[in-house]
């Protein structure tokens, strides 16, 4: 079958996908972005996580029809993603029937508007930075874990930089307790969690001194 959807603010579409295929197994081997990790293929690690209508799914478990017409952001899109939300209120879709990250999401419809920006700052370039993330200015999120020291063999990373991301467009002041809790479902196997704590806690005070 043949699917259409959006993946970092552009229009893509996937041939001969059979009916088992994964979300991460398109986005890995048939466009070609292998940010999202291929882990445990169970929804148990969260190294696959990507937004879904805005809502951060495990890649692996979604089936690749299930996502006809809607709108996907992986980790190579995140810092569009983020800037798109900045400026206007979103960056990628917020589901179908309203809004996502609270009061401040804007309809599935609305959210399509955001296009991927390339080099040049033609949307739709074909060679768009903002598609496999190269040469794009980095998230605050991002940009947190690096400083905080939160990556070392980085297999988990994309994952765990999605789902934070979410986690602070919902709750811009999370206690411990709510990083623990939004994280809860990625796992890591080299850091012991608390640079990834610390650079969650660095973004949010970051995010508010920008506001």
């Amino acid at each position: 079958m043949r699917v259409n959807f959006t993946v970092n603010g552009r229009p893509q579409e996937a041939d001969d996908v059979w009916e088992g295929e994964s979300l991460l197994y398109v986005l890995r081997e048939r466009l070609g972005l292998p940010g999202s990790k291929n882990a445990c293929e169970q929804g148990e690690c969260g190294s696959c996580t990507v937004r879904l209508d805005g809502v951060p799914v495990c890649s692996c478990l979604v089936a690749a029809g299930q996502v006809e017409g809607r709108d996907v952001v992986t980790v190579e899109g995140l810092a569009e993603f983020t800037k798109q939300r900045a400026e206007h209120g979103h960056g990628g879709a917020c589901g179908t029937g309203g809004g996502c990250g609270g009061e401040g999401g804007v309809p599935l419809d609305a959210a399509r508007q955001w296009q991927a920006h390339g080099p040049d700052g033609e949307p739709g370039s074909r060679a768009a930075d903002s598609q496999t993330g190269e040469g794009v200015e980095l998230s605050t999120i991002q940009q947190a874990f690096i400083d905080a020291g939160a990556i070392q063999c980085g297999f988990c990373t994309p994952g765990l930089l999605v789902q934070a991301d979410a986690l602070l467009e919902s709750n811009a002041d999370p206690s411990d307790q709510d990083i623990r809790e939004a994280l809860s479902g990625n796992l890591c196997r080299c850091t012991g969690y608390e640079k990834i704590l610390d650079a969650v806690r660095l973004a949010a005070a970051r995010q508010g001194e920008a506001v």
